[in-house]
């Protein structure tokens, strides 16, 4: 599979492993490395390496000879007397590698331990778009209740306007009335809005591992302006930079190591076995006699129902199905990248056109308001223009959300993996 020879767009600020810190909000970086340290899934996920290369470590063990001390005693009942007989030695057994079995097996799960790890940075990257996706949701909703609560005292004192003008008979009640439902509609935006914002903190909370208990401390997070667009630079150096990738990569060597332990286990095998031994019928001569033998064994497979031709089948396949996944795996973060470009694009020029949807509706509701409270307008015209631009700006707040999103899934696709703060205390 060749990779395209570039990206459809790209910036010239450089993309760094830790791309959160680039939005330059001190409370979201620390809110992202405590969900370093205290996230419960990302713990899981390291625990899984630690097992992973323990397994890398007990196959590896097996090229080495395993020695066994042997301590026996013997009571053997005679008349008149009963003789004691004491056995001390050593037992030295080692399988002899001649096709690269025992080597394959233990390539095939170092290179698993590898995959392991790559996953856990795939986890810490995914972990830290999370929090910062939730960090901004916080943000604009917190931004939409300072927007409500500007409307609805703006739509207060329309109404007392227009009830002044209904008392003196000026306008018509059933204007008054239809404010009225204007402002209970802007109160109940108000309400989804700060239940928006209380249950973003609760996942805030949880993705940091912590309890998600009652109002908690809110996270004072604000929308920003975007930094320059990244240099998304070369498909090829993305597929080196990715963790999920490198991830992707080391099951294919892995399971190209299992296909050749799998081939050779269907030669024969060599054991050697050595014994160093000495006996006696009293503790204190029990080391003046040694007794050393050495044996070696070949076992050649002769019938097994088919079962080594049908584990070299399945291992064949499996390679050729990490090799299509790969594949795909490559495709899809070449995706990704286009995507998240794409979307940016998209929100971007929305967001323009918001602003002057915005700029326009404001310029028609001043006018309307001028002539409809100088008997000149009907209100319904006020009411649909008030209503319009109040919602033109509630949705200019979630579009510039929706655009430090589409820049957080750029970075999330640009990213390499980055080392922890669990790696660098293990190591």
């Amino acid at each position: 599979m060749d990779a395209p020879e570039a990206f459809s767009l790209s910036g010239t600020a450089a993309v760094s492993d830790r791309w959160w810190e680039v939005f330059e909000t001190p409370g979201l970086t620390d809110r992202v490395e405590q969900a370093l340290e205290g996230n419960f899934s990302l713990e899981a996920t390291w625990r899984r390496l630690q097992e992973a290369r323990a397994i890398a470590r007990r196959e590896s063990a097996d090229l080495l000879p395993t020695v066994d001390g042997l301590v026996e005693g013997e009571v053997v009942r005679s008349t008149p007397l009963d003789d004691e007989i004491l056995s001390l030695g050593l037992v030295a057994s080692y399988e002899v590698d001649l096709w690269g079995r025992i080597g394959a097996t233990a390539d095939a799960e170092r290179f698993r331990a590898e995959a392991q790890l790559a996953d856990y940075r795939a986890a810490a990257l995914t972990l830290t778009a999370e929090v910062t996706r939730t960090w901004f949701g916080i943000a604009e909703a917190t931004a939409q209740l300072e927007l409500l609560d500007e409307q609805i005292r703006a739509n207060e004192q329309i109404r007392e306007l227009i009830e002044a003008r209904v008392a003196s008979g000026q306008l018509r009640s059933v204007d008054l009335l239809r404010q009225e439902e204007l402002l209970e509609a802007t109160r109940e935006g108000r309400i989804i809005a700060d239940a928006t914002r209380r249950i973003l903190a609760h996942r805030l909370a949880v993705l940091l591992g912590r309890p998600p208990v009652g109002e908690g401390a809110m996270p004072e997070a604000r929308l920003v302006t975007l930094p320059p667009l990244p240099e998304t630079g070369l498909p090829a150096d993305l597929v080196r930079r990715r963790p999920d990738l490198e991830r992707a990569r080391q099951l294919v060597l892995a399971a190209d190591r299992d296909l050749a332990a799998a081939m050779s286990d269907r030669y024969p095998r060599l054991d050697l076995t050595a014994v160093l031994r000495t006996t006696e019928d009293a503790s204190s001569s029990l080391f003046k006699d040694w007794l050393a033998s050495f044996a070696a064994g070949l076992i050649q497979p002769i019938f097994d129902g088919g079962r080594r031709v049908a584990e070299v089948d399945r291992t064949r396949a499996l390679r050729e199905r990490r090799l299509a996944e790969y594949g795909q795996t490559v495709l899809e973060s070449f995706r990704e990248v286009e995507d998240a470009l794409v979307r940016e694009d998209e929100q971007r020029r929305r967001l323009e056109s918001l602003d002057r949807q915005v700029r326009l509706a404001s310029e028609t509701i001043d006018r309307l308001r001028t002539d409809y409270l100088n008997g000149l307008g009907n209100y319904l015209d006020v009411l649909a223009a008030l209503t319009l631009e109040q919602r033109l700006r509630r949705d200019q707040l979630s579009a510039r959300r929706l655009l430090i999103e589409s820049r957080i899934a750029l970075y999330r696709a640009l990213a390499g993996g980055f080392e922890t703060s669990r790696e660098a205390e293990n190591e």
